[in-house]
């Protein structure tokens, strides 16, 4: 070996174990910011948590009217008087009510009202017909046209609409007269 001093080597070692902090004042801003850092980072992640879950200016997500479609009961009960002593309605009511939808325009194929070319063909095929039609439904028609109406009330607006398109059928019997006349 030679016989140079180890004095180059020992300065080397010496720089390779220090860091680079070297003065107290350093040692004290990096402490600062260890602390300081991981707290600014918490809170911006808190801030981004919860601000996102949040509904967007200008939406309907919690406006009373959505919020009200969205826990609305799935079903409902509906109470009606079965012994029929309810008012019944007249052919041009329940015309109004239910059958104007289709047959005032034409709509789905519907004769229109008081439209004697249309009318014709069917009322050629009788009352009976033309009433069983209505209740049970034809084409694109539902039963009762989708309505919730008596059978009378029905066979009312039967007649309403087949009278305005050129027949000169007459009005059903009520339930109760009917019922009254057979005894």
């Amino acid at each position: 070996m030679s016989g140079t001093p180890d004095h180059a080597n020992d300065h080397h070692d010496e720089d390779a174990h220090t860091g680079p902090i070297k003065t107290p004042k350093q040692l004290a801003w990096a402490v600062f910011f260890a602390f300081l850092i991981p707290i600014i980072v918490i809170i911006l992640l808190a801030n981004y948590v919860t601000t996102s879950s949040k509904p967007s200016a200008g939406t309907e997500a919690l406006e009373a009217m959505a919020v009200a479609a969205r826990i609305q009961p799935i079903g409902g009960i509906e109470i009606k008087d079965a012994s029929g002593a309810g008012v019944m309605k007249t052919g041009e009511q329940v015309f109004q009510a239910q059958c104007a939808a289709c047959h005032a325009t034409g709509a789905a194929g519907a004769p229109k009202l008081a439209d004697a070319a249309a009318w014709g063909p069917r009322l050629g095929q009788g009352f009976d017909l033309l009433l069983t039609s209505a209740l049970k439904g034809k084409g694109a028609m539902g039963a009762q046209g989708g309505g919730d109406f008596s059978d009378y009330e029905i066979a009312r607006a039967v007649v309403y609409m087949a009278n305005q398109g050129g027949a000169k059928f007459e009005e059903p019997k009520a339930p109760a007269a009917a019922a009254s006349a057979a005894n």
